[in-house]
């Protein structure tokens, strides 16, 4: 592997980075530097083991901008027939309560679970700030069955993690995702729109989501950072939108 970019400020440009996902590592981070990351193509992680011998012991964070990058064109998601019925089951908001989808997603129990102390805190300050978002799905009961949260500018919605409740929600996650992609379409310039889901996975692959070049998600990301905010509501035919099957 090649030696990452490491600096703690500012973060490298493209024409800086090596050929592989991690690009660059830095000694924390805080909103602003997150802010910057995404516009430019990159995204954060915390790194629990130590980068090297030559290097302490330190909170790492780091910077990815895959070179292989997973998205999900808004157009192409995919909702089986089960998948809808178990919507009729749940109701769909935005940002009615974004610390409990962010400490669910970081659930103690999640296998390879990365948000720590220092993804609350910057997520919640860039929540209220207007730039981080949640989308929930709830039972009839009033219960948070699933959901998931991510970073919004302009026509980007850089999704950052779900968690579904294997007891009372088994689809809520899926059903937040379907919430999302019609509150995202249904605010225009939807084939310009970029939904970011960091790596393309079987279960994402299964819902519609593609692999794209780095140069093609940068060029995406350039005509979608120019469009508009969506409209941070959920439309009422969010469970009837026409979507991929």
């Amino acid at each position: 592997m090649a030696r990452p970019y490491l600096d703690p400020a500012p973060l490298p440009g493209p024409g800086q980075w090596a050929d592989q996902d991690l690009v660059a590592l830095t000694i924390g981070m805080d909103a602003p530097l997150v802010m910057r990351a995404y516009v430019n193509g990159m995204f954060p992680m915390p790194i629990s083991e130590d980068v090297s011998d030559e290097l302490p012991p330190a909170d790492w964070i780091g910077w990815f901008s895959p070179v292989a990058r997973g998205i999900l064109p808004l157009e192409e998601l995919r909702v089986p027939r089960s998948l809808r019925k178990s919507a009729k089951h749940f109701e769909v908001s935005v940002d009615r309560d974004f610390a409990a989808v962010l400490a669910a997603c970081g659930g103690q129990d999640r296998e390879g679970g990365w948000i720590d102390e220092s993804v609350v805190a910057v997520y919640s300050e860039l929540h209220r700030a207007g730039r981080a978002h949640s989308v929930e799905a709830w039972t009839p009961d009033g219960r948070l069955a699933g959901g998931l949260y991510g970073v919004g500018y302009g026509g980007l919605f850089a999704g950052e993690s779900m968690f579904h409740d294997p007891v009372i929600g088994r689809d809520a996650s899926k059903v937040a995702l379907m919430g999302l992609v019609a509150m995202l379409a249904a605010s225009g310039d939807a084939d310009r729109r970029l939904l970011d889901v960091q790596w393309r996975t079987e279960h994402l692959a299964s819902l519609g989501v593609v692999e794209v070049s780095r140069e093609d998600y940068l060029r995406r990301l350039r005509r979608a950072l120019a469009l508009p905010l969506p409209r941070w509501r959920i439309p009422d035919d969010w469970r009837t939108v026409s979507l991929g099957q």
